[in-house]
């Protein structure tokens, strides 16, 4: 056995021994999900992997005794971008059997609580599912997933930092560019960063960071033709940085709260509840 750990605490960094005294210390394993795929003419393509995965490296060094850090999974299930160059688009049953098995082998491995923190809304349900997986599979493993700013702290903060109208925060957006700017801000070209909306959007079905309850979802280059939705021209890395310290804390009270909680139990049914 090597020395003190190294933090943060990288998976495919440590020996064997180490991994099963990593499993044996009851660590969340942080998973980042994401996809390859076009971003407009202003970002690169990895835009959702290099978020997810910025986010949970930073949280793997704010809770570094808590987390276990995967490498990210980086390719998703993206069909619906096809028309752009760039995307990888892996199949929503093949993706969703990748993320579960990625899971079911921490499992067998003696880890016990899991976390997939994902970066593109297509994965969304497919990653749920996996987790699902997981845990019909392994009865006392508690896998969960999570999309970044989702909960009730991080949409106040896109609130607060928002310029743009609804609509404005979809996709190679404000929000994005912003975040991409504070990571990386050499490799954004807002000189041909544009504003572009779905002109077909209806009183239900809408994009924005938080949807519409109608869910559509034709070939994105139906309603976008340079492959952004929203309005990448008001991004500022000063939103970015606000933006990702709240996704950072986000993704560390979400494994604060998997390590806190009872491992799932099952029992028998009784027609009372004690």
């Amino acid at each position: 056995m090597r020395g003190m750990w190294t933090q943060p605490l990288l998976y495919e960094r440590l020996t064997w021994p180490e991994v099963r005294r990593a499993a044996q210390e009851d660590r969340v394993a942080l998973i980042p999900v994401a996809t390859l795929e076009d971003h407009g003419p202003h970002l690169p393509v990895d835009c959702d992997l290099r978020i997810a995965a910025e986010i949970c490296r930073r949280a793997a060094e704010e809770a570094p005794d808590d987390i276990v850090l995967l490498p990210a999974i980086p390719h998703g299930y993206d069909p619906h971008h096809m028309d752009f160059p760039g995307p990888i688009s892996i199949e929503w049953d093949t993706f969703t059997k990748y993320c579960r098995d990625v899971g079911l082998s921490l499992a067998h491995h003696g880890f016990r609580r899991m976390l997939y923190l994902n970066g593109h809304g297509s994965n969304q349900n497919l990653v749920e599912t996996a987790a699902r997986l997981v845990n019909v599979d392994h009865p006392g493993v508690l896998a969960a997933a999570a999309f970044y700013l989702a909960s009730p702290e991080g949409l106040a903060v896109v609130e607060e930092v928002r310029q743009s109208d609804r609509g404005g925060m979809g996709h190679a957006c404000e929000l994005e560019t912003s975040i991409y700017l504070a990571i990386d801000p050499e490799a954004v070209d807002m000189s041909k960063a544009v504003d572009e909306r779905n002109p077909n959007e209806t009183e239900h079905a809408w994009f924005d960071w938080s949807d519409g309850p109608l869910k559509v979802m034709p070939y994105w280059s139906s309603f976008s033709r340079t492959g952004v939705h929203g309005d990448a021209t008001k991004a500022t890395a000063e939103k970015g940085r606000a933006l990702l310290d709240a996704a950072v804390a986000e993704c560390v009270a979400y494994v604060r709260e998997l390590r806190a909680r009872p491992l799932p139990e099952r029992r028998e049914p009784r027609e009372t509840p004690q």
